[in-house]
């Protein structure tokens, strides 16, 4: 019988990279083609993304998506206008111009 023979040398592996959480198809719900965002965020059961480079706000409220024209505005954050008795307000996003009412921008037709 003959002696067993050493096993070879393992290769080196190539390290991982992370994952880029705005790639990931789970956590990339805005429609495709769009640049990455310079924003994202969430308030209640509304979520959005901007996208300054095709001034562009993309909204989901309860799976319901829809894009805006946003002009000069910079979004940077949202807030709600309070109902009271559990109802949710308007959505109000803030830009560099102050809170835009979403209502005040150009909606995009898909």
């Amino acid at each position: 019988m003959e002696p067993m023979k050493p096993m070879p040398p393992m290769k080196p592996m190539k390290p991982m990279e992370p994952m880029d959480p705005l790639t990931s198809s789970e956590s990339q719900w805005w429609p495709q083609g769009l640049s990455k965002p310079s924003s994202t965020g969430s308030q209640g059961t509304l979520r959005y993304a901007f996208f300054p480079a095709d001034r562009r706000l993309v909204v989901d409220r309860d799976g319901d998506i829809r894009q805006y024209d946003t002009g000069d505005h910079l979004i940077n954050g949202i807030s709600q206008t309070g109902q009271g008795n559990g109802v949710m307000g308007e959505a109000r996003f803030t830009s560099q111009h102050g809170d835009i009412d979403l209502t005040s921008l150009r909606p995009i037709q898909s």
